[in-house]
């Protein structure tokens, strides 16, 4: 047996997991109106919440790298506020944009990165919200992240 493979223990792919979130959408919008979206605090006050009926009581925005960002969610239902902010890292108005970012609370630091792609005044958003803690997060995030899109698809439209 001394020259036997060595055996990898079982289940030890699992042991390396995902977390990172990368999701697509499209915008019946121009880049520009998209990116500001996400650069304007009166507009984020309207969009950027993971529940269709919750509300953002704090948007800030410091709009240059290094520069900062906050946001603060609020779920009616639970009367709970969910907040964070980081660090603008990148800005190239209308195509790209990325920021740290930590949960009020935590210490995890996070990075959101987006591309904005405009072909005939329609946009397709390229999102990536990398260094999430365990593939639960990531899950949980996609449904957060899906309902703050729909409620930007409804504040473009």
């Amino acid at each position: 047996m001394d020259n036997a493979a060595p055996t990898t223990p079982t289940g030890a792919a699992g042991l390396i997991e995902d977390t990172t979130l990368r999701m697509e959408r499209t915008f019946q919008a121009p880049a520009q109106a998209v990116f500001d979206a996400w650069t304007s605090e009166e507009v984020m006050r309207r969009w950027w919440h993971a529940g269709h009926d919750w509300e953002t009581t704090e948007a800030e925005v410091d709009l240059r790298v290094g520069g900062e960002v906050r946001v603060v969610m609020r779920n009616p239902h639970e009367d709970v506020e969910y907040g964070g902010g980081g660090r603008y890292t990148e800005i190239d108005p209308p195509n790209r944009l990325a920021f740290t970012w930590i949960w009020d609370g935590d210490d995890r630091r996070q990075l959101i990165e987006l591309e904005f792609d405009e072909n005939d005044g329609v946009t397709t958003v390229r999102f990536t919200h990398s260094n999430l803690w365990d593939e639960e997060a990531v899950r949980s995030h996609e449904d957060g992240w899906t309902r703050a899109f729909d409620n930007l698809e409804r504040t473009l439209g």
